[in-house]
């Protein structure tokens, strides 16, 4: 009875399946946080791991601070019920119950993806994997007509967008680090000039990005003249801090492979930044379809946006984080150490151009893949050093575990969504 009581408290109904399908929806929910944490996460911290910067368990430290403040704080109160518009969310007023039914399919049905990609090391995309699940579901209810395909057009130009702007950047990043330090003939000079730009400009990052984020779930909303001022006075600090330190440290480095201990320092925070811009953006993915199928359930109608409790976002942070503990490793493996070698230079132009990518993108409401930057930023940075400092066997299964997302995804959707129907006899 008291079990009931809670459960009745949770979705607000009385029908057993009903209930049923909410706690798929929740145990689904927490499979695909898993299973972000094992994929998104891993290629995230990978190039920290993969450079020597942080070890496996303070790559975990880091996200499980990080990933749960950013999923918590700067998670989004309000998440759309139907991710990224991308089918049409009237189709289904007369009868929610497939929405519901479609949700917790196409939840199961994206993790399962993820969870096969994780076992053989390939980094995808999370937004594509349940934007493709939840097309899948949708064409099989309604047929082509029901997906706005503008919007999955945009969603497949990303695959473009993503790594071409992030290996561009890296590219131009490291190729400035190494002509105006690593080669320079006296590169403990050229670090105590260098070294603190590039941590003013990634702490400016950081808090801006933090501020666009994580400052509408406290109702505050600084105007743009506030935000340039609070962003250069953390990066002014930045950079005064990094002079202290690097002018310290200076003296004890003699050639360029003890600067990039220099770059271990900065790395920590691009590292600390991906991981919060990770947890608020890439959390939805996960408590998006939960959150809807609980209002779904509780409310009896579809509502195109809903509220996420705080128990849902802390709840898909902590799965996330496990996901990366547990069985992170081998994307880590990857896109840290078989695309190319990665020294903390070399990290740093890719977290540091990943973030700087992924920021403006956001602004711009452009539907960019942070995975899909992030490992096009490690191509940039091994393509500075020559085609052969690539592992292209690596690079084509990538490419080809990318283009596969969407479809498997949908094509499982469509699966389990047809075996689901015919048990609930939806």
């Amino acid at each position: 009875m008291v079990v009931m009581d809670l459960l009745f408290h949770l979705f607000h109904t009385t029908d057993t399946t009903m209930i049923i399908m909410g706690l798929m929806a929740v145990g689904f929910g927490l499979y695909m946080a898993w299973t972000i944490g094992a994929n998104d996460v891993a290629n995230a911290m990978a190039t920290s791991v993969g450079s020597g910067t942080v070890s496996f368990k303070q790559a975990v430290l880091i996200a499980g601070i990080f990933e749960l403040t950013g999923a918590v704080l700067a998670g989004g109160t309000v998440t759309d019920t139907v991710r990224k518009g991308i089918v049409n969310t009237n189709l289904f007023m007369q009868n929610p119950n497939l929405l519901i039914l479609g949700m917790v399919a196409a939840l199961l049905a994206a993790a399962i993806w993820l969870h096969a990609a994780t076992y053989f090391g390939m980094p995808v995309s999370t937004t594509h994997s349940i934007v493709g699940a939840i097309v899948g579901f949708g064409v099989l209810l309604y047929g082509a007509t029901a997906v706005h395909w503008q919007t999955v057009f945009f969603i497949v130009l990303s695959w473009i967008i993503s790594p071409i702007g992030g290996g561009l950047l890296s590219f131009l990043v490291f190729v400035l680090i190494r002509r105006a330090v690593l080669t320079k003939p006296n590169p403990s000079a050229a670090i105590k000039i260098w070294a603190p730009i590039f941590g003013a400009l990634t702490v400016w990052i950081i808090v801006i990005s933090a501020i666009w984020k994580g400052l509408a779930r406290f109702k505050l909303h600084p105007s743009s003249g506030e935000m340039v001022i609070i962003s250069l006075i953390a990066a002014a600090t930045g950079y005064v801090f990094l002079t202290i330190l690097v002018r310290r440290r200076a003296k004890k480095l003699q050639d360029a492979s003890q600067v990039e201990s220099i770059f271990m320092i900065l790395q920590l925070f691009t590292a600390c930044y991906v991981a919060f811009a990770h947890g608020s953006n890439d959390i939805a993915n996960a408590v998006g379809p939960m959150a809807a199928v609980i209002q779904t359930i509780s409310k009896g109608i579809v509502a195109l946006k809903v509220e996420v409790p705080f128990w849902i976002l802390l709840m898909g942070g902590v799965g996330i984080v496990f996901g990366l503990a547990i069985y992170g490793a081998r994307v880590m493996r990857t896109v840290g150490k078989n695309i190319t070698e990665i020294t903390p230079s070399r990290g740093f132009s890719a977290e540091f151009s990943a973030a700087s990518v992924v920021l403006v993108a956001s602004k711009l409401g452009l539907p960019i893949s942070t995975t899909h930057t992030l490992v096009g930023a490690v191509l940039g940075v091994g393509l500075a050093q020559g085609f052969d400092a690539l592992n292209l066997r690596v690079i084509r299964t990538i490419i080809w575990s990318w283009l596969l997302t969407l479809p498997i995804a949908a094509g499982l959707t469509m699966v389990i969504f047809s075996i689901f129907r015919v048990i609930f006899a939806v």
